[in-house]
């Protein structure tokens, strides 16, 4: 058996992104078969592709010499979440470009994907379905071809993405919950939000974006005077060791438009990231990062009643 213990940094990790990243280059229809023949197990029993992962879980795989001749022998070019034959997910780090950049040179993370993909010699240009600022790192959705980017574009624009974002702002927040409802660019905007922890100088918080205007999580949390911790630009304090400033696309949810499954993704923290909610945490840091997974995602959609404790306006 081939045996892997889960750490911090692939808490809320999912089983099939472990096995992609794991084995790189193996075909999708061989990731899928040892998946659908329970060689992955999770603590002693049998894995689905969508079971999550957890810090202190032991991953097995049944070795065979065609699954040890894919092992990966190099770092991760990038890491990927999801991969079916129409799209990829991938997990953007923090300070790293969506696209090419005036800087001749400097990566960005479309450019990034396409190598990674030639790497397996395949062919093929992806195209961003989803977009995050640059220096906001997790879930990142790439269409495999144009057939692929037209569905997934108007599944975006007719029925939006399930999305909940985490970040970390300065302490102190009024309430447990809220709804901050403050207009951007003259447009109705509205991001829900539940702290998680707060102590320390600092507050964990997640995010639901019920609309989606530019930099809106960042302008609001600034706005009812809790910026993003490392956004400079919004008032945020500096985080140390940290790229980017600490808000993070941690979990989507969509239905497939080609399968009409329902994809739930989950992008694991940055180590920066883990690192500053330990400072903050102290001994309550398992427990927090337990709690994540229970968050729910929230459609966001005109119909959607807020469920303030608290709001601002």
């Amino acid at each position: 058996m081939l045996t892997f213990d889960i750490t911090d940094k692939d808490h809320c990790r999912q089983a099939a992104s472990l096995l992609r990243n794991l084995l790189p280059d193996a075909p999708l229809s061989y990731l899928r078969k040892l998946l659908a023949s329970g060689h992955l197990s999770v603590n002693g029993q049998p894995a689905r592709g969508e079971t999550l992962l957890r810090a202190g879980d032991r991953v097995t795989i049944k070795e065979s010499a065609r699954t040890k001749g894919f092992l990966a022998t190099r770092p991760s070019l990038l890491d990927i979440l999801h991969e079916d034959q129409w799209l990829i997910a991938l997990n953007k780090p923090a300070a790293l470009a969506m696209h090419r950049t005036a800087e001749a040179g400097e990566p960005n993370l479309v450019d990034l994907g396409g190598i990674l993909i030639a790497q397996r010699g395949e062919q093929g240009k992806l195209r961003p379905v989803n977009r995050l600022d640059r220096g906001t790192s997790g879930a990142v959705l790439l269409a495999r071809s144009s057939q692929s980017a037209g569905m997934l574009g108007r599944l975006v624009k007719e029925e939006g993405l399930g999305k909940i974002y985490l970040a970390l702002a300065n302490e102190a927040f009024p309430a447990d919950e809220g709804t901050i409802e403050k207009p951007l660019d003259d447009k109705e905007s509205e991001t829900r939000y539940k702290v998680m922890y707060q102590g320390g100088g600092g507050a964990l918080v997640a995010l639901w974006p019920m609309t989606g205007r530019m930099h809106q999580i960042r302008r609001h949390l600034s706005f009812i005077g809790h910026p993003v911790w490392g956004d400079s630009r919004y008032g945020g304090r500096a985080a140390a060791n940290c790229e980017g400033h600490l808000l993070h696309s941690f979990r989507t949810t969509l239905e497939h438009p080609a399968t009409g499954e329902i994809l739930d993704i989950y992008a694991p923290l940055p180590v920066g990231f883990l690192n500053q909610i330990k400072q903050i945490a102290g001994d309550q840091f398992g427990s927090l990062l337990d709690s994540l997974a229970a968050l729910a995602p929230i459609q966001p959609h005109p119909s959607c009643s807020p469920p303030p404790k608290q709001v601002f306006f």
